[in-house]
């Protein structure tokens, strides 16, 4: 290939003038699916930073600070403005979660991921090996996948769906306390304290759900970082844009 043959342009693809013949095959092998609606990437950022802020807050009133020499405790209330963080970011995650099951009823196909597997399904399972082996460096490249990969699908279930209802319910258990025996969130919620052994109990279980979470959250960034390199799909980008680009033509 020459230089002017690279420097010239196809009147069909509308590029630059420095594109070169390569370029223009990269663009017949992208395609792009749009994936994820709307609500469904304002969810997972709303929910990103409430889960954020709940993890930080939560740590803190579990594992308080020194004192803070800001003066008499009389005279501030830093503890009281973390709770409040912890308490109103709760509040927006839980809002937010029912939200997102409302859309799940009435969003695309790929809405309803986060909450069913299926697990009848034995072609599902063989992809969840294949992508085990994949996570594993132990094949050279993915399977390609519009919505989540089976074992992605397996992690937000459980650390999502199961994870988020589990925290919602074990903090609104502990929150009751707050509001009194005997007051509706008490009256809803206290049997839970009851059933695990009491205040004491739910408070660590809660405290050890957050700990998963941020175990998880680990791992997801990693995992969404590592296959937008190594994959043949994006990801960071699709949850922003809403459009998974496959980076080949190969449609296995």
């Amino acid at each position: 290939m020459n230089f002017e043959a690279a420097q010239r342009p196809d009147p069909a693809v509308p590029l630059t003038g420095d594109a070169t013949e390569a370029d223009l095959a990269t663009i017949t092998r992208n395609t792009s699916v749009y994936v994820y609606e709307a609500p469904v990437r304002l969810w997972h950022w709303i929910n990103a930073a409430a889960i954020l802020v709940l993890c930080v807050t939560g740590y803190l009133i579990g594992s308080p600070l020194p004192s803070v020499d800001m003066g008499e405790a009389t005279h501030q209330f830093l503890f009281g403005y973390i709770r409040f963080a912890h308490f109103a970011a709760a509040m927006i995650m839980t809002v937010g979660f029912f939200g997102r099951i409302y859309w799940a009823f009435v969003g695309n196909s790929h809405s309803r991921q986060l909450f069913r597997l299926p697990i009848w399904n034995r072609r599902w399972w063989s992809e969840v090996v294949d992508e085990a082996k994949w996570y594993a460096f132990l094949k050279k490249r993915p399977k390609k996948y519009v919505g989540h990969n089976p074992l992605a699908q397996i992690a937000m279930f459980f650390f999502m769906t199961l994870g988020m209802s589990f925290m919602i319910l074990t903090g609104f258990a502990i929150y009751a306390e707050a509001e009194g025996y005997g007051s509706l969130l008490d009256q809803v919620f206290g049997p839970l304290r009851d059933l695990v052994g009491g205040s004491h109990v739910m408070h660590q279980l809660h405290h050890l759900g957050m700990w998963a979470i941020v175990v998880f959250v680990m791992i997801h960034i990693y995992a969404a970082i590592r296959e937008d390199i190594m994959s043949r799909q994006s990801m960071v980008s699709t949850i922003i844009s809403g459009t998974r680009t496959f980076k080949d033509d190969d449609p296995t």
